[in-house]
């Protein structure tokens, strides 16, 4: 085998939408172009809007979770999530096409037994199809919608079960010989700290100059907002706790473990207040809408500005200036807005964009500053002038100092898929300088056997699946109607 090519754990990362769970909410959605009410076009197959929309809140719900409720749009754009809501619909629409060709069904019988597993939908153990009909009206969905995405991710499941197949007894003696090589290595972690940068105002414009055209306003609204608080709604216990048990679903905690009454008790008191406060908000729209009722604020806001929801935001960006919105939740009152004025985006002046355009500047210098640091160290690294390590593993990665465990591990496995003997490799902000001094075999673990077993079927998989893709790839070609959803 060739050196470090030794350790290669694969995830299989097609998946489908997750309605279950995550739901289709508000927050966290997405305002996209179409053609059609589409956005792409993958082989036989359309991508909707909706779906898009649908796989971006699931994602952006996922990772908000992660980051506790923290996660936000400019966050969200960083991270490329409409691009992996895009590549996972477009990686599902490319194999959906490849099991309509290949005779892949689900029968109607099949769907129903798998929609009869989900535990969200059971009663006592036992599919609850009041539950089930309950769920699709709160995410105001139709049964067509929910089944057809359930029935896909079946194709999905039976066309990658063709692709696994069991480790051969040589393979898996291939890999444990590889798995059990150790390194002594002789290394030196560079950091941003390490290099001295000096701002030249002449670079800075020109830096400026050159990427102007990233550094835009934010598209704003003058808007006229009439407020209907539902704090002063009466509900009363019994109403609450009929409520909850007709919503009993909607109430998780983080982990979609259901929640008891008790537990859910002050979110269900106030979602019931909000139902109970539309009609008051739908005749202070009507009310504001024939100019019998003025409005409680005025508010000037950039695009996506918190004081107002997600949703909002997405249903404001597609109307036009004096149009008035029917009143949506916002916290627990209702908003009726009104569109004032439009202030469209317009390139930032120098001064205006100086402090973000800096940032950015003093960022990229540091990087290739660093870099530059960088290769001047390999050539004069030896153990005299770096830190040399213990004979390291994946599995024993602690004792690389200064980095942190995790640091660590995201470096070995960099490097034992190298065939560099030293080189050069980046881990977040940080880059690591090494030189491989020394290699040897440990003893193998016949305990490990099965770990070893595992990690040859996700490697042999992962590769089935990717030159699987690769040629779908060719054989359905994607025809997408707008841009930003690839890089």
């Amino acid at each position: 085998m060739q050196k470090h090519n030794k350790y290669l754990v694969w995830t299989i990362w097609i998946a489908t939408i997750a309605f279950i769970g995550a739901g289709f909410v508000g927050w966290g959605s997405y305002n996209f172009g179409s053609k059609a009410g589409n956005v792409a076009k993958v082989g036989d197959i359309e991508i909707p809007q909706t779906k898009l929309n649908m796989a971006y809140s699931n994602i952006y719900n996922q990772y908000n979770q992660m980051m506790q409720g923290k996660l936000d749009d400019k966050k969200a754009k960083e991270m490329g999530l409409v691009k992996q809501a895009f590549a996972t619909l477009a990686t599902q629409a490319k194999l959906l096409n490849f099991a309509k060709d290949a005779g892949i069904i689900v029968s109607d019988k099949e769907l129903a037994e798998k929609l009869g597993t989900i535990k969200a939908f059971q009663k006592d153990g036992v599919f609850n199809k009041e539950i089930y009909q309950g769920y699709l009206r709160s995410q105001r969905l139709k049964a067509k919608t929910f089944e057809e995405s359930l029935r896909e991710e079946i194709i999905l499941n039976k066309t990658l079960a063709l692709l696994h197949v069991d480790a051969l007894p040589m393979e898996i003696e291939t890999v444990s010989a590889a798995m059990n090589v150790a390194d002594k290595l002789a290394y030196k972690v560079l950091s941003p700290s390490d290099v001295n940068l000096t701002i030249d105002e002449s670079k800075l414009k020109a830096y400026w100059e050159s990427r102007k055209e990233n550094y835009v306003t934010k598209k704003a609204y003058q808007l006229s907002v009439v407020w209907t608080p539902s704090s002063d709604t009466a509900v009363t216990e019994d109403e609450v706790k009929a409520f909850y048990e007709a919503n009993s679903f909607n109430y998780t905690d983080a982990k979609g473990k259901q929640l008891s009454f008790d537990e859910a008790k002050e979110k269900a008191t106030q979602d019931l207040k909000l139902k109970k406060t539309k009609k008051s908000a739908q005749k202070s729209y009507i009310a504001f809408k024939k100019g019998k009722l003025a409005s409680s604020e005025t508010l000037t806001l950039p695009l996506g500005d918190p004081k107002l929801t997600k949703a909002l935001w997405d249903e404001i960006q597609q109307k036009n200036k004096g149009d008035i919105l029917k009143p949506k939740i916002v916290g627990d009152k209702y908003a009726t807005v009104k569109i004032d004025a439009i202030r469209e985006p317009s390139v930032m002046t120098y001064e205006e964009a100086k402090e973000k355009v800096t940032k950015d500047y003093a960022d990229q210098a540091k990087k290739e500053a660093l870099l530059a640091l960088a290769e001047s160290t390999l050539k004069n690294l030896n153990e005299s002038n770096a830190t040399v390590s213990d004979f390291v593993t994946l599995e024993h990665h602690d004792n690389l100092k200064p980095l942190n465990s995790q640091e660590s591990l995201q470096f070995l496995q960099k490097l034992f898929t190298s065939k560099k003997e030293k080189g050069i490799i980046s881990v977040l902000d940080k880059v690591i300088v090494y030189n491989i001094m020394e290699q040897k075999l440990l003893p193998l673990d016949e305990n490990k056997t099965e770990a070893v077993k595992q990690t040859v079927n996700q490697m042999k998989q992962r590769t089935f699946e990717t030159n699987l893709i690769q040629m779908l790839d060719k054989k359905y070609p994607t025809e997408v109607y707008m841009g930003g959803l690839t890089n």
